[in-house]
């Protein structure tokens, strides 16, 4: 039984106050159009259409990777003529249509797998809810033995009906051949003067087509997003989710209100992680890693047994066992460190290699370089790696110390066992196991005196 999936996402979100359209505003660092992607995509849609509108070009940019089609609905008039914009896009032979909406993102693949197996190809399937209070939702009516009947706006709802607490949630699964013929028969009639996918439920009970409801236990999964508040109350159900599934995996949360994962963390035994950290894309932390407080790392592998200490930013990096990192920090794209390794606070290395035991301890800045096995790289030292027009790399090789404030103008090396004196500026080749030492010969002058104000004339 194949699978068409349609999202609704033509919206324009006014109650954000954004000139962002609001299916591209972020919930852990990705549009809520793609949550709901990602979530067709494990439901195992054939094709998915994505309906879009207002920002249209912009959406449909910024989701072209996902492989989905566009249909685009202009004007928008009601959720049925959105699924009309769809309907040629989609076949019908032995096909289930699911309707998802693009400002709904935290709906499960499993949810909605339930939803369309429920459906089977032969009944139309509605995704119901029980929210603590029902306020203005469409209610489910359900006859004697529990088939449903009808969705009754709120406005049009008897003071019986009113007393329902079960609640439709716009999410169905329905024949897709059966679906067609129904959107194409329906009205405006109605105050709005729009078209509404929820009159093909009358349609179905007249036509005899069974209508069922599946209530789903987790109010957040159904749940939209109209303004900021609404965001910001969805990103901590989504990040709550997070810390639980780390938790249950044995990872060790200071606080898990205050952890932010924005992407994919995969975690080894032992790991444990302090507050207010952030994780952004694909980021793997080995057995026994430890992340201090208020540290941001993004696409990175840390290795089993390192330190994140606080307030390190760690970018496209790799860390190797053992390795001390930081407080304050910063690993750029590109720095692969070895075992063993220390950066200490204050300490910069970008599209750098430092191999085990090196260290850098102070307010250095390593950028381009290659850093053999126990080097020590001195406090205030950088590798002055840019001429203006081109980047050039230095290489230091094993067992080498650099003393405090050095520049190495690259392209430089400098030989194994080496010792570079502090304070110099080396711009050529430093040979191994020697000093090296390249600055001003110190000068006293006798008889000198600081300058002084000139007295001010009255």
């Amino acid at each position: 039984m194949a699978l068409n999936v349609v999202i609704m996402a033509a919206g324009k979100g006014t109650r954000m106050k954004s000139a962002l359209p609001k299916v591209l505003h972020r919930l852990a660092g990705i549009s809520l159009l793609q949550h709901v992607l990602n979530a067709a995509a494990g439901v195992g849609a054939d094709r998915t259409v994505v309906i879009t509108g207002h920002g249209a070009e912009q959406v449909e940019q910024a989701t072209a990777a996902s492989g989905a089609v566009f249909a685009r609905q202009v004007p928008q008039l009601g959720t049925g003529h959105a699924v009309q914009q769809a309907v040629p896009l989609l076949a019908d032979a032995n096909e289930v249509t699911l309707v998802l909406y693009g400002d709904v993102p935290l709906i499960r693949a499993e949810t909605a797998r339930a939803l369309v197996q429920a459906c089977a190809g032969r009944d139309l399937a509605l995704l119901s809810f029980e929210p603590q209070d029902p306020a203005r939702y469409g209610r489910i009516v359900r006859d004697a033995a529990g088939g449903v009947r009808a969705i009754v706006e709120y406005k049009d709802a008897s003071p019986e009906q009113r007393r329902i607490g079960e609640v439709y949630s716009g999410i169905m699964a329905a024949p897709t051949a059966q679906l067609k013929r129904w959107v194409a028969a329906l009205g405006n009639d109605n105050a709005q003067r729009e078209y509404y996918l929820t009159d093909v439920v009358a349609m179905a009970v007249a036509q005899g087509v069974p209508v069922l409801a599946q209530v789903v236990a987790d109010e957040a999964e159904v749940a939209g997003i109209n303004d900021a508040a609404q965001l910001a109350e969805l990103e901590r159900v989504f990040q709550r989710r997070q810390a639980g599934a780390l938790m249950e995996a044995g990872v060790r949360l200071a606080d898990p209100a205050r952890l932010d994962v924005r992407g994919t963390l995969s975690c080894g035994s032992d790991v444990e992680i302090d507050v207010n950290c952030i994780f952004e894309g694909e980021v793997h932390l080995a057995d026994g890693v430890r992340i201090g407080a208020n540290c941001i790392i993004r696409d990175a592998r840390i290795a089993t047994g390192a330190v994140i200490h606080p307030y390190t930013h760690i970018e496209g990096a790799v860390v190797g066992a053992g390795a001390l990192i930081g407080p304050f920090a910063r690993l750029r794209p590109g720095a692969e460190l070895g075992e063993q390794v220390h950066i200490g606070n204050f300490v910069e290395v970008k599209n750098s290699t430092l191999a085990a035991g090196a260290k850098a301890n102070h307010l250095a800045y390593l950028g381009d370089a290659t850093v053999g096995e126990r080097v020590n790289f001195g406090a205030g030292s950088i590798t002055a790696n840019y001429d203006g027009a081109n980047k050039h790399r230095t290489v230091i090789g094993a067992d080498v110390h650099v003393g405090s404030n050095c520049v190495l103008v690259a392209p430089v090396k400098i030989g194994d066992g080496a010792t570079i004196g502090g304070g110099s500026t080396i711009s050529k080749n430093a040979p191994a196991g020697q000093l090296t030492v390249a600055r001003a010969r110190q000068t006293t002058v006798p008889g000198w005196t600081r300058p002084k104000k000139a007295a001010k004339k009255i």
